[in-house]
């Protein structure tokens, strides 16, 4: 059993009971970051529907980062996982003067 920790933005909070921090334990050996993401939408489920799109990928507007890997350059959501490994998840924010 692996167990990591997802950081859970500010914007995606209110999916996830207004939890900042949430821990899940991977039952599959080794993980991939796709295991890792089905055990917090068992855990927030939610929270799916703003980092997923219909078909299962990442939303292009949404970064997940594995320790200080962006997924998207690390396999996707192939992406090994270790043991108390730390996953973020940041969705874009734009703005301008």
């Amino acid at each position: 059993m692996t167990r990591v920790v997802f950081l859970i933005p500010t914007p995606l909070r209110p999916f996830a009971d207004g939890r900042s921090r949430i821990e899940v334990d991977v039952a599959k050996d080794p993980p991939a970051l796709a295991d890792a993401l089905e055990a917090l939408w068992d855990a927030a489920p939610g929270v799916r529907d703003r980092v997923l799109t219909e078909q299962g990928e990442v939303r292009p507007h949404v970064n997940v980062f594995v320790g200080a890997e962006s997924c998207r350059w690390t396999g996707g959501q192939a992406t090994p996982i270790a043991d108390g490994a730390e996953i973020a998840i940041f969705p874009a924010i734009s703005g301008g003067l």
